[in-house]
């Protein structure tokens, strides 16, 4: 499951990459549950087939008290998204979109222990994350577009098998090839499921990038 990624801070290679229309501050380079940074979606007006906004990382229902709900809903299982209480709404209504992210990261227990690890695409061009969006309305203030990265089963693939937890089941974000980002944002509800596959390991590259250690406390 991705818990951290980073964001694209370029906004022109975004642009260039994702053709969305882009007015958006750079977001922080690490991206965390909570974090705002840019999803891209099918555009509501005319002018551009997508369009881009902060969001959210962690999804909020409907029902969702407080934001912090979020740090639970980041990512979202494929197989149960349509049928989960906190992603069933997105999902029926169809509510996709793209997660940007130059490379997620995740954690490597080869050594007996976690270390991070930053997954990448092959090609060097950023990754396009097939997500579910929501807008949450909070008790005041305006209301908050929220998202999440849908994942799939990752048992047996070359690379990602390499991560998570001894004994854990793999998982791994679905990744779309720039020619799939507006079929996945346009097809029809009932397709969404066709989708959710795994990105060939031959595709990605991986590499150790650990967390950098921790300021001793002083006293």
């Amino acid at each position: 499951m991705c818990s951290n990624y980073r964001a694209p801070t370029d906004m022109g290679r975004m642009q260039r990459h994702f053709a969305a229309a882009l007015d958006l501050p750079p977001p922080p380079g690490e991206t965390w549950p909570l974090d705002r940074a840019a999803v891209v979606r099918a555009a509501d007006g005319p002018g551009t087939a997508r369009d881009a906004t902060l969001g959210q990382f962690g999804l909020l229902p409907h029902w969702a008290k407080e934001p912090s709900f979020g740090r639970s809903t980041y990512n979202a299982r494929s197989e149960t998204a349509a049928t989960k209480p906190s992603f069933r709404d997105a999902w029926r209504k169809g509510q996709r979109c793209v997660v940007p992210a130059d490379w997620i990261y995740e954690p490597c227990w080869e050594t007996g222990k976690a270390v991070r690890w930053r997954i990448a695409r092959a090609d060097g061009a950023p990754l396009a994350i097939a997500g579910l969006w929501s807008r949450w309305q909070p008790t005041q203030g305006e209301p908050v577009v929220t998202f999440t990265m849908l994942t799939v089963n990752a048992d047996g693939h070359e690379l990602m098998q390499r991560f998570h937890k001894p004994g854990d089941e793999r998982r791994m974000v679905v990744v779309l090839e720039g020619d799939e980002i507006d079929g996945w944002l346009t097809a029809p509800a009932a397709m969404m499921a066709a989708w959710m596959r795994r990105c060939p390991a031959e595709r990605l590259v991986a590499a150790a990038d650990p967390l950098p250690p921790r300021p001793r406390a002083t006293s």
